[in-house]
């Protein structure tokens, strides 16, 4: 089959990687250079966790991910995985569930960190960091030395053409193939219906970025669930790359994707979050600041998948979650777009989760 793909994301990349191991055709395209530096994918690294309180088949899934993540590394011929661990601070109450879902213990916080009142940390030792950028250049690489791929860059779709499956990009070119994925992260609400489209809402939310405070800090786990409310948390500085410190509520709707400076009001406002959070901590700490985008299907607050009609999907949201399960997703739209095994779209991501 010769199957086109639209973006320069993970979703993209890891779905044409796919595809051509399965011995289709691909032609992936994108606004920009690929991989895209612009796309929600694009950091220094992403967190690959497994547990997801009270739902085992998320945790499941994650499991599955871990071991999908790895066997990418040595198809890819590169290491973009550091297992320093994942330590989720949950309510006590929900600690004993969750070490029966996975291989895991709890442990006390690393470092004196603050954390609500009554939670302890279910730590992960088959989890770690995903160095995101290394993973994207390595999928692009593999793609542009494999005779069956090719990567065409600066198109930006400006309408797709279901029954045909057919692609308008700006200029008036045109691209059809047997299958279409559109994989456009942030900028999917412009190629999709209106009625799917205004159920997608757009985020920003800032990052700070921090010199390695001292030995020990590149051995540490992520954590998530730090901070009076829970909703604070770290990257560590694995493999050169800077700790990266975050909280929920420096995350706002926004109707555009423009620019990634970070307000000096935001900036200052997760200054004064973190310097709750961990001892010692201050503005000096601050090396970078970046404001990222993502797209969440607003019932779910994750990632949706659309069936645009003939043999046109779309991959219409993205984030951390979508980063973690991508070998997943990219298997599976493989395998639908290639007619093997059909994927339950009405369902996603339950039905990635399922390991359909």
């Amino acid at each position: 089959m010769r199957i086109l793909i639209v973006g320069g994301g993970v979703i993209a990349l890891l779905t044409a990687v796919e595809a051509v191991a399965a011995g289709h055709r691909v032609v992936v395209c994108d606004q920009g250079p690929i991989p895209n530096p612009r796309a929600t994918s694009y950091d220094r690294h992403r967190v690959l966790r497994a547990l997801h309180a009270g739902d085992p088949a998320a945790t499941a899934a994650g499991q599955r991910a871990h071991h999908a993540w790895v066997a990418l590394a040595d198809r890819l011929g590169t290491a973009f995985y550091r297992p320093v661990g994942a330590v989720s601070v949950l309510p006590c109450a929900d600690v004993p569930q969750a070490l029966a879902s996975l291989p895991g213990s709890r442990i006390d916080l690393p470092a004196g960190l603050a954390a609500p009142p009554d939670t302890a940390g279910v730590f992960e030792p088959d989890a770690g960091v995903l160095l995101a950028d290394r993973v994207l250049a390595a999928a692009a690489g593999f793609l542009r030395a494999h005779p069956d791929a090719e990567l065409r860059e600066n198109l930006r779709a400006v309408a797709v053409e279901p029954d045909r499956a057919t692609v308008r990009f700006a200029g008036g070119g045109t691209l059809g193939a047997d299958a279409v994925l559109l994989a456009l992260g942030p900028w999917s609400r412009a190629l999709l219906p209106d009625g799917f489209g205004s159920a997608l809402v757009l985020w920003r939310q800032g990052m700070l970025y921090c010199d390695s405070p001292g030995p020990g800090w590149e051995r540490m786990p992520s954590v998530r669930g730090l901070g009076a409310d829970g909703g604070a948390w770290l990257v560590p500085p694995v493999a050169g790359t800077p700790l990266k410190l975050s909280a929920a509520t420096a995350c706002r709707a926004v109707d555009a994707v423009t620019d990634h400076a970070t307000a000096p009001q935001w900036r200052a406002h997760l200054v004064d979050v973190w310097a709750r959070v961990i001892p010692g901590f201050d503005e000096g700490w601050v090396s970078s600041a970046r404001d990222c985008y993502y797209l969440a299907h607003a019932p779910t607050g994750g990632a949706a998948m659309a069936y645009l009609g003939g043999s046109v999907l779309s991959f219409a949201a993205c984030g951390g979650a979508s980063f973690k399960f991508a070998p997943l997703a990219a298997r599976a739209i493989t395998a639908h777009l290639s007619g093997v095994e059909q994927l339950d779209v009405a369902a996603f991501p339950h039905s990635i989760m399922r390991g359909v």
